[in-house]
């Protein structure tokens, strides 16, 4: 649990990003990513209380994706609007660190672990995950705080649970993830 200077990172919880008409169980996916942006909204509440800073990231699409900068589907979603001060920082890749001011941020509040949560599993939490602990952070996965879509024959419930087995206690060096449920995560 966190006990180095840690920080809450949310990724793509925006309105448009499962917004696919073809997902054959569209209704199912989009109950579960509700209730996975309520679990987060219920992390971002502890951490204000808590004083944990709090950092969102915002995938901005090219134009035409679901995700295209300054369109409905691009916004945040409302239920974990960041407040003033909370700093969002937009990004055109899957790692969150990539030719963004993650890094320098990080450094800047004296950050040495991250809470992570948010959205597309085997893309952006996946990606910054690894490179969080490449980079000499500590990090935290809510196991119930990230979703995802279908992709191909695997269910989301299946990509999830196989992203949460993989990376629970993937190191590098010294630093390791721990892959915990939302509501053992104690933000101090």
């Amino acid at each position: 649990m966190p006990s180095a200077k840690t920080a809450l990172l949310v990724i793509d919880v925006q309105r448009g990003i499962m917004d696919d008409p073809n997902l054959a169980r569209k209704k199912k996916i989009d109950q579960a990513l509700d209730e996975t942006v309520d679990r987060i909204a219920g992390l971002i509440q502890r951490a204000r209380v808590a004083s944990v800073p709090v950092i969102y990231i915002q995938h901005d699409g090219v134009r035409g994706h679901r995700l295209e900068a300054g369109t409905s589907g691009w916004q945040l979603r409302s239920e974990i609007a960041p407040q003033a001060g909370e700093r969002v920082i937009h990004k055109r890749a899957p790692d969150a660190f990539f030719e963004t001011t993650l890094g320098a941020e990080l450094a800047a509040g004296g950050i040495q672990q991250l809470v992570i949560c948010g959205c597309m599993t085997p893309y952006c939490i996946d990606t910054t995950v690894r490179r969080a602990v490449s980079l000499g952070y500590d990090v935290i996965l809510a196991a119930d705080g990230h979703m995802t879509a279908d992709i191909g024959a695997l269910g989301f419930e299946q990509i999830i649970a196989h992203h949460n087995a993989v990376l629970d206690g993937f190191g590098a060096g010294k630093h390791e993830v721990c892959v915990c449920p939302s509501a053992e995560i104690r933000l101090t």
